[in-house]
């Protein structure tokens, strides 16, 4: 357990140079958009691409997809838990939709990837995967849509929700760089070198460019501007408490392999969606409240792994 939190404290250290060399105006916002699309559009896509290529065959990959059905039900779940406690503890009325949001949805490539990596190793990506589909799925139909629920002028205001719209950000460049070493791998073929090279050297950049993007954001939210309350314990409890343990409670239902069970739990129990404030700006939104849940959840989570840690070895 000491090596694989060693792991982590080595990635959450590239988190702190990129809130250096933000507080250095070496970096600024515009260079976290620049940093999420390299990962999200070129690097990430490749890694994708290479993993599946690389380490698995046709009969090992068509096994994973009966797992999906735990992040599944864990996520529907959990969404129905934050429904009532939302209720039963009075959070704001003006953050409830994204409250909900950020209760339910982890960050499952910018942090969830790298951490995932340090713990199991590459073999562990498809799973990461599996539940990224299922996050992002969520996220960006029943999340947007409590989100903007959120806005004062709601009844006035259109939800700018769009089947075609929800289904780009699904597909996303990531997830198709995965379909693309899907078909590759089933149609067993040989990946040329000189590819393999140049996409490895691309899919390398993955970890240090997310954990730069979250370094970024955190410092420009500023930490003194992190303001702890009791929707704010909240959501910490529902991601990093409520979460893990639905996925857990129904692994001990679904017979599934160790390690995907251990995959989910570690990607159930992330910190919030990076892009929450964003959203929360664009759909009048608590900002704050959203800002100070990603600010505290991350900064958290160093303290938080441990434990977690712990509770994975012995699943």
């Amino acid at each position: 357990m000491l090596t694989a939190y060693l792991n982590i404290l080595v990635i959450f250290l590239l988190m702190f140079v990129g809130y250096f060399l933000s507080y250095k105006q070496w970096f600024s916002n515009r260079t976290a958009d620049v940093f999420s699309k390299l990962v999200l559009n070129l690097a990430l896509p490749f890694n994708m691409f290479l993993t599946i290529t690389d380490n698995f065959s046709k009969d090992e990959f068509l096994s994973l997809f009966r797992g999906m059905i735990i992040p599944i039900f864990s996520m529907l779940l959990t969404l129905l838990l934050s429904l009532g406690y939302r209720r039963l503890f009075h959070v704001k009325k003006s953050r409830k939709g994204t409250f909900t949001t950020i209760f339910t949805c982890s960050n499952t490539i910018f942090i969830g990837l790298p951490i995932n990596l340090a713990i199991f190793g590459e073999k562990a990506v498809p799973y990461v995967l599996l539940y990224y589909i299922v996050n992002t799925s969520i996220f960006w139909t029943l999340g947007i849509y409590f989100i903007a629920l959120d806005d004062p002028n709601i009844k006035e205001a259109t939800v700018a929700f769009h089947p075609l719209v929800a289904l780009k950000k699904v597909f996303s460049p990531a997830l198709l760089g995965f379909l693309i070493g899907l078909g590759w791998m089933l149609l067993n073929i040989k990946v040329p070198g000189f590819i393999a090279d140049f996409g490895h050297y691309l899919a390398d950049l993955t970890t240090p460019l997310s954990m730069f993007v979250i370094g970024i954001i955190v410092y420009f939210h500023g930490i003194k501007n992190l303001k702890l309350n009791k929707d704010i314990i909240g959501v910490l409890l529902g991601r990093y408490l409520f979460s893990p343990l639905i996925v857990w409670l129904l692994g001990q239902w679904i017979a599934v392999p160790t390690l995907m069970l251990q995959v989910f739990m570690i990607q159930a129990a992330m910190p919030v969606q990076n892009s929450i404030p964003i959203l929360a700006r664009n759909y009048h939104a608590d900002e704050e409240f959203a800002a100070s849940s990603l600010g505290y959840s991350v900064l958290l989570y160093l303290l938080y792994i441990p434990f977690l840690l712990q509770v994975i070895y012995m699943v």
